[in-house]
């Protein structure tokens, strides 16, 4: 019996603990998969759990003839597309929208960021890790949510997951040919909506050191409450988004006008920010203390875009995946 052949008789075994630890192995990329087909961390988790659900019920349907990986993608595909498909939970991106390419964080309200320490988790194969940054940055995660959700899992299967156009008909119930027109037609509208620039992207790789090294001036410009600096930091075009909310702060004045209250003048805060990273992004989560008030609270975790050594873009996101983050709620 070959080692396949082992995989399948496991799988079909009915041995729930056995079976468990079979799947548990491809817990972490299941998540990721999940979370660029929902841009949504939470929605994510939810998704597996109902993947790992479903992979037991229809238990008897592996046969072996794809790996193990390949029929939990499948799973993990569908029900993604059960969830996009339901009446109360649709989230394609209204026609129309998006008429300015690169800036569609604020027609992705349910947009979520994604920790670093659990993609470490997801991606142990060293030339998983430069795909990795390229198909989850922020960008690009705001931009497939515009595709309609079938161009979405053909875009990923394809150009992320690295399927055939054999293996991705087969997954969705599709053709050759439709798997391949709606490849074509996703690569297209993908390409309104990420940066018109590759650089934006950033480099196929975790944070460089010079964007590490922005990050900790931005981190102490904040807490100083030092404008100057903070002018220094941002390029003049900047952008500051805040999803679910539809604020958008176009330019390094719109943004430093938002901020000065908070910074300076007798109603400022006092802040400290720690530094995390997200989306293979640099990060920072900002905690502040009102006047008079002795803790600092968890107010929110910034997501920097960084070019040429300067701060490009701020996707601003509430405290909700704290926990995720490792972050504490207060300091």
């Amino acid at each position: 019996m070959g080692q396949r052949d082992d995989v399948v008789e496991a799988v079909r075994a009915g041995d729930r603990a056995g079976f468990g630890e079979l799947v548990e192995a491809y817990r972490h990329e299941l998540h990721v998969h999940c979370y660029r087909m929902l841009g949504s961390y939470t929605d994510a988790e939810d998704m597996v759990q109902e993947t790992l659900l479903r992979a037991w019920r229809r238990r008897e349907t592996f046969e072996g003839r794809a790996t193990l990986r390949a029929w939990l993608y499948r799973i993990a595909t569908n029900a993604c597309l059960d969830l996009l498909s339901g009446p109360t939970r649709s989230r394609e991106v209204a026609a129309g929208a998006g008429s300015e390419p690169g800036s569609p964080f604020t027609e992705v309200p349910w947009l979520q960021p994604y920790p670093d320490r659990a993609l470490d988790l997801a991606v142990s194969d060293p030339d998983a890790v430069t795909v990795a940054r390229e198909t989850i940055e922020l960008a690009y995660l705001a931009a497939i949510q515009h595709l309609p959700p079938r161009q979405r899992a053909v875009l990923i299967l394809r150009d992320v997951a690295g399927w055939s156009a054999e293996e991705t008909s087969g997954a969705l119930e599709l053709s050759v040919a439709a798997v391949k027109s709606a490849l074509q037609r996703a690569r297209a509208t993908l390409r309104l909506h990420l940066p018109q620039r590759r650089s934006q992207w950033g480099p196929a790789s975790p944070p460089s050191e010079e964007e590490r090294a922005v990050l900790r001036r931005y981190m102490d410009a904040s807490v100083e409450g030092d404008l100057a600096a903070l002018t220094a930091l941002l390029r003049e075009d900047a952008r500051q988004t805040m999803p679910p909310a539809s604020l958008v702060y176009d330019g390094r004045v719109a943004i430093l006008d938002m901020w000065r209250p908070h910074l300076v003048g007798p109603e400022a805060w006092e802040w400290k920010a720690l530094a995390t990273y997200a989306n293979r992004q640099p990060a920072l989560a900002n905690y502040g203390r009102r006047p008079g008030e002795t803790s600092y609270i968890a107010v929110n975790v910034d997501v920097l875009r960084i070019e040429d050594g300067l701060i490009a873009e701020i996707t601003t996101f509430g405290t909700e995946l704290h926990a995720a983050f490792g972050l504490p709620e207060t300091l």
